[in-house]
């Protein structure tokens, strides 16, 4: 028998090294592809340096779909939009800081009964009337509740919970692709309880590393610090290279690879949800490879990301994702704690912070009665006049009818970047039977959408608007070099995330307050978002700049140096139009006199300066 042919086998590799190398070409072409179709979506080497003279929404809408011929894919979202939140047109707000903050739906905001079914409307179709929707949903459907317990106890015993806890987990857990046999999960009251709940009884005595990876100052990350230096923990965090804010790889391999015998935690984000820059999976792999446990943090993530991470390949120890004002307003929702089953026994038993909730469901029928109970004691009229009131006779035919009736707990948008509706549904049919079911139409619609579609719109939208913003220019900005607009992070880019940090410049090249831009914004019924970038790395080459860029941030015990900044999030929901809207209210600011205009504009109004 004949040995086999080395030369056989060179060619294979060869052959092997060329189809990796084709498709690394094949990226890098699409990728280019991108960039030049995002610069023809606006006017080819064009510059705006007068907010009177911007192209109309509708022209640049049609450009952007011919520049990216696939964005009329993405119409489910503008039916789910129109069919669900058509009270954004109505009242003219942009909102772009969902990241960790709720956007409601009309339903929530207006009432319980849904004279229909569940299927979406086209963008034609015309809103539901109010006058289905029985009740305001001021009054809470369900309470938090506080528990005194450890988190090792909580997570190896338990106790008895509601049928709203376990449902809720159930679909949580179904959304974010975690198998309950592998993970464990506690509700938490917010997003710093949770960070602080595992810094109390994650062993820092034992294991004195606390690695963490944020470009930007976070509250609840500041308050793992502090609880995990009282135990003597070793703090470090990553650093981030000027000017693209990306990792600095080398130190942060360097930090990662200390002795097995000094293990701790490594906090990690998948991506920024301030600048958008991506960071890759493998970090995790290092840390792991180095005997450090892995906290992913998975609150800035975006709708269907979690269909990327692969949690069976990298499995972190511990995982957080922020519900805030997802599941309702009052109170304003929970956050989620997730342990790896095999990372129980690590945590320390005596531990007991605050910070563990219950989620206790209030009885819908006693809410409908305090309700109906109100509208009898505040009505003037005679039982006749109210039967024969529009709205009454709306009600009841929608009530002779037998209709689906929707007890509505929860009726939120937005996970993290996501646009969530969420609802506790009771069900009564027309047969005997009678079943309870958690109905979250936010997440369903995620999965309506799919992870190609929500990600594909967002990466138009917010490379549009990247694009866009650059082309704003002061008048004879050629000659001194003062944009108006400075992007930080990532500019236009295919695989960047769906957040946008940026600083407003005046024609003097001063950067104007991000706080007062805020304010300013708000005031043109706009949402925005400020923060404040840290830990970056400058070499050299960049020594002048830093000088330059670099604030001091106070705080009560120590000094900070960073970067404050305007931040965007783009949106499961959002639409051209509300960048549109962002884009046209930052070109206001080429007009040198905008702001001192505004200031006695609202002082004219309501005698209300607005502080610089």
């Amino acid at each position: 028998m004949q040995s086999p042919c080395f030369k056989c086998v060179c060619c294979q590799n060869s052959q092997e090294n060329k189809t990796h190398t084709s498709k690394i070409s094949t990226i890098i072409t699409c990728h280019r592809e991108f960039v030049d179709a995002v610069a023809s979506s606006i006017q080819p080497n064009s510059h705006f340096t007068n907010h009177e003279c911007l192209p109309s929404c509708g022209e640049l809408f049609a450009s952007l779909k011919d520049a990216y011929p696939h964005y009329s894919q993405t119409n489910l979202a503008d039916e789910i939009r129109a069919h669900e939140y058509h009270h954004l047109s109505l009242s003219k707000h942009v909102c772009l800081d969902y990241i960790g903050n709720g956007l409601f739906s009309s339903y929530q905001q207006h009432g319980k009964y849904h004279p229909t079914g569940d299927s979406i409307a086209s963008s034609s179709s015309a809103p539901p009337p109010p006058t289905l929707q029985f009740a305001s949903l001021n009054e809470p459907f369900f309470n938090i509740s506080y528990k005194s317990v450890s988190l090792s106890t909580q997570l190896l015993y338990g106790g008895q919970e509601s049928d709203l806890e376990c449902k809720m987990r159930q679909r949580i857990m179904k959304y974010m692709n975690i198998s309950k046999y592998e993970y464990s999960m506690v509700f938490t009251a917010n997003q710093s309880c949770a960070f602080k709940l595992l810094a109390d009884s994650y062993p820092f005595e034992s294991n004195h590393n606390l690695v963490t990876v944020y470009d930007h100052e976070n509250e609840a990350v500041e308050g793992m610090i502090n609880s995990a230096k009282t135990r003597g923990a070793r703090v470090v965090s990553a650093e981030f290279t000027w000017p693209n804010l990306r990792i600095n790889s080398r130190k942060l391999r360097k930090t990662l690879g200390v002795k097995k015998k000094k293990r701790g935690l490594f906090v990690f984000p998948l991506q920024s949800k301030v600048t958008g820059v991506k960071y890759s999976y493998q970090w995790m792999n290092i840390a792991q490879e180095n005997g450090l446990h892995v906290l992913f943090d998975a609150s800035a993530l975006g709708p269907k990301d979690m269909e990327t991470l692969g949690l069976s390949i990298f499995q972190p120890d511990f995982l957080i994702c922020n519900f805030y004002k997802v599941f309702g307003e009052n109170p304003s929702g929970f956050c989620c704690l997730f342990v790896k089953n095999s990372s129980i026994s690590q945590l320390n038993k005596s531990s007991t912070s605050l910070g563990i909730i219950s989620l206790v469901p209030v009885d819908a029928k006693s809410f409908e009665d305090k309700y109906a109970s109100s509208s009898s004691s505040s009505s003037t009229s005679s039982e006749s006049d109210q039967e024969n009131s529009a709205e009454f006779q709306e009600i009841k035919q929608v009530s002779d009818q037998e209709p689906k009736k929707i007890t509505t707990l929860f009726e939120v948008l937005n996970w993290g970047n996501k646009s969530n509706m969420n609802r506790y549904k009771k069900v009564e049919s027309n047969t005997s039977t009678r079943s309870d079911e958690l109905e979250c139409r936010g997440l369903d619609n995620a999965d309506k959408l799919g992870l190609i579609l929500t990600s594909t719109r967002a990466r138009y939208l917010t490379n549009w608007l990247i694009n866009a913003l650059t082309r704003l220019q002061h008048p004879h900005a050629e000659d001194i070099h003062h944009p108006l607009v400075k992007i930080y992070g990532p500019k236009i880019h295919f695989s960047r995330g769906p957040a946008v940090a940026f600083n407003v410049f005046d024609w003097k090249g001063q950067k104007i307050d991000p706080t007062l831009v805020q304010k300013l914004a708000d005031r043109n019924s706009i949402s925005l978002s400020c923060a404040f970038l840290q830990h970056i790395w400058f070499s050299k080459m960049y020594d002048d700049e830093k000088k330059t860029i670099l604030e001091t941030l106070k705080s009560s015990d120590h000094k900070k140096s960073g970067v404050s900044v305007i931040t965007v999030s783009i949106g499961m929901i959002t639409n051209f139009e509300d960048l549109y809207r962002l884009w046209s209210f930052i070109a206001r600011f080429l007009d040198a006199d905008f702001v001192e205009k505004e200031r006695w504009r609202y002082k004219a109004l309501n005698q209300t300066t607005i502080e610089v």
